[in-house]
């Protein structure tokens, strides 16, 4: 759903890209009398460039309508006033003080870096993403933004499994129980996120180099090392209607015990399709990792490498382990080194905020006062260090201890620095001279990061475009769901209506009712071909061929789309029992009972889809009731200018 905010949302990510004539810049339209300047379209243009394959949509006509419906909706939002809001502020407020954090960093030492790191990797965190790709070389950012924010919020309002069985397609957008990880396992910002989330609760929206995400935490447990596994997976809900899960595994254990191999078995048979091509080979996990109690335990339970477990049943299915490797937590001493060496060539090293506060100490134009250190020394008495001292009534509030770029930091807020200062030094003696030195120092540290703070739209027009394109992006994102997304999914009639006068967009591709035999022997497949063509049924050929200590065959039933990697990739979809196929090193004999071509989805199957046209639809017409409430006015003049600067 409100995937229709795509188009709209990406046309407004920004560079800095000057439009001057003679260093003035022109206006290009007027929205109800309000102007847009030639240079913020061509900054959303410009940026775009990335995005587009086609030429043809590098069209500056295409771009101004898209800019301009943009416009409207902002117009649109502001007379409805949704952005005075008390919950759009709040939002607002929350992620301001996020963003401007990966800007203002705090000073960490390596040392504390790494013990931050052990500690993490000793603690696992199990948790779900919401994730929405975006390049890392793309810098248009808002409509990847907000596509995960309004995802987080659903999330929020409908629960996750709800909003992964609807929105996750595995190519742009990820909804993923990720299960538990630790240190060096993600990319710090996503790691961060997740180990500064407590648990229950979701993050707010955070880039990474590959897109944005927002971060669920479950629950936190201790790790127990990380164990590297292959394994075979039967569904509890096979596709086979008269299949029995618990069944089927027992017969491909038998087939383990037979000598055949663990790898081509997991190939053929195993249904978790995420790593049967690998011969069921697993991903590296700790504890807990699958979200799976008995599969974990299983598997770190297995005690030498190759070891093979007995079918064991999870929520997920029936399974069989196989250990490949296994590495145990090692002390803080013996693995202090290579952590270290990771710190340093991982991004959390850009942490440190002595080199940030270095930096700003270079760019700044600062005078220092220099009496002011010892008018504070003179100050001080015993009362400070039993949190007593006050400022004395004569005290020279208004001087000046330092200025940075011309804004003054005064005595008085020294002095207030000072009084809350009190409380490290409770009970102690350290001498005045050596309190000031520490604590100017701090004042200044805290002043410079303050002033950078303050300034950071001024100074960084990255950040500055960053915030312009969440509070906007926020303020469309709570329009559209009031008039667009709402709308649409509550419906239900017009929904329906949709479905009815478009059904021909709405079809099943080509598929199968299929009853497949399987066998790692030849023969044995000659011998199933044999009896299927003689109508033999399933359980007459298990009968014959298999044995309490020999499994000779299995069978798999199921409706199959034609391109399934379940069919050999040569199959012929033509009705009746076929030849012999080799596919996953086994020998197959597929009697089709059906073909089923392609027809139509009913309402149900197609609901998702319906939704995001019938979505469209409604966006369309209300896009041209804003062109008619609100006046919008072109000056060709500057437009035929930017056509030519663009060569366009």
């Amino acid at each position: 759903m409100k995937l229709n905010i795509k188009c709209l949302f990406l046309v407004f990510f920004a560079l800095n890209f000057s439009f001057s004539q003679d260093n003035d810049d022109a206006v290009l339209l007027e929205v109800d009398g309000e102007p847009i300047m030639a240079s913020e379209f061509l900054r959303v243009y410009n940026k775009n460039l990335d995005l587009v394959q086609d030429e043809s949509q590098k069209d500056i006509d295409g771009y101004l309508k898209l800019f301009t419906e943009y416009q409207l909706k902002l117009k649109e939002a502001k007379r409805l006033k949704l952005d005075e809001d008390q919950n759009y502020q709040r939002e607002f407020t929350r992620y301001k003080k996020q963003l401007i954090s990966n800007y203002i960093s705090e000073n960490k030492v390596t040392d504390a870096l790494v013990t931050e790191a052990y500690e993490r990797s000793n603690l696992d965190i199990n948790a779900s993403h919401v994730l929405v790709r975006l390049d890392p070389s793309v810098k248009d950012t808002l409509a990847t933004y907000n596509k995960v924010l309004e995802l987080r919020n659903r999330v929020i309002e409908e629960g996750f499994d709800k909003v992964k069985a609807e929105m996750h397609n595995g190519e742009t957008i990820f909804l993923e129980d990720l299960g538990y990880f630790s240190a060096f396992k993600m990319v710090y910002d996503f790691e961060s996120a997740a180990y500064n989330t407590k648990a229950g609760e979701i993050s707010m929206p955070f880039r990474t180099r590959f897109g944005y995400h927002v971060v669920k935490v479950n629950e936190r447990r201790p790790s127990r090392g990380t164990v590297t596994v292959a394994h075979i997976m039967v569904n509890l809900n096979p596709k086979d209607s008269l299949a029995n899960p618990e069944a089927r595994i027992n017969d491909i254990y038998k087939k383990l015990n037979q000598g055949e191999s663990f790898d081509a078995l997991a190939k053929q048979f195993s249904e978790d399709k995420s790593s049967a091509r690998e011969g069921g080979k697993m991903a590296p996990f700790k504890s807990g990792q699958l979200s799976s109690l008995e599969f974990e335990d299983v598997a770190f339970n297995l005690k030498e490498n190759g070891d093979i477990s007995k079918p064991f049943k999870s929520a997920y299915g029936w399974h069989i382990v196989k250990r490949l490797n296994h590495k145990p937590i090692e002390p803080l001493e013996n693995v202090k080194n290579a952590l270290e060496t990771k710190v340093k060539r991982d991004s959390r090293s850009q942490l440190i905020q002595e080199a940030l506060i270095n930096k700003l100490k270079d760019k700044y134009d600062i005078a220092y006062n220099a009496e002011a250190k010892t008018y504070f020394e003179a100050l001080l008495s015993k009362e400070f260090y039993n949190r007593t001292w006050s400022l004395p009534e004569d005290f020279k509030a208004t001087d000046i201890v330092f200025s940075i770029n011309k804004t003054n930091f005064t005595f008085e807020d020294f002095g207030k620095h000072l009084i809350t200062a009190q409380r490290i030094y409770s009970g102690r003696t350290t001498d005045f001279a050596t309190i000031i030195d520490k604590e100017y120092d701090s004042f200044f540290e805290k002043s410079i990061l303050q002033y950078r703070e303050d300034n950071l739209e001024v100074e960084n027009v990255e950040y500055a475009n960053i915030l312009k394109e969440y509070k906007d992006g926020l303020l469309l994102f709570d329009l559209m769901e009031k008039e667009v997304w709402n709308k649409a999914s509550k419906d239900s009639v017009g929904i329906e209506t949709y479905y009815n006068n478009n059904k021909s967009n709405y079809q099943w591709s080509d598929r199968v009712e299929v009853i497949m035999a399987s066998s790692a022997d030849k023969s044995q497949a000659k011998k199933i071909l044999k009896l299927m063509k003689k109508g033999e049924s399933e359980a007459a050929i298990k009968d014959e061929l298999n044995t309490n200590d020999k499994q000779n065959v299995i069978f798999t039933n199921g409706t199959f789309a034609t391109d399934t990697p379940i069919l050999p990739s040569d199959f012929k979809a033509k009705k009746g029992v076929s030849g012999i196929y080799k596919h996953n090193e086994s020998f197959h004999v597929i009697n089709v009972i059906e073909v089923l071509p392609a027809g139509q989805k009913t309402l149900e199957e197609a609901k998702g889809n319906v939704i995001n046209d019938y979505q469209a639809e409604i966006e369309s017409n209300w896009i041209k009731d804003l062109n008619n409430r609100f006046k919008i006015e072109v000056n060709q003049e500057t437009l035929k200018t930017i056509k030519t600067k663009i060569g366009n």
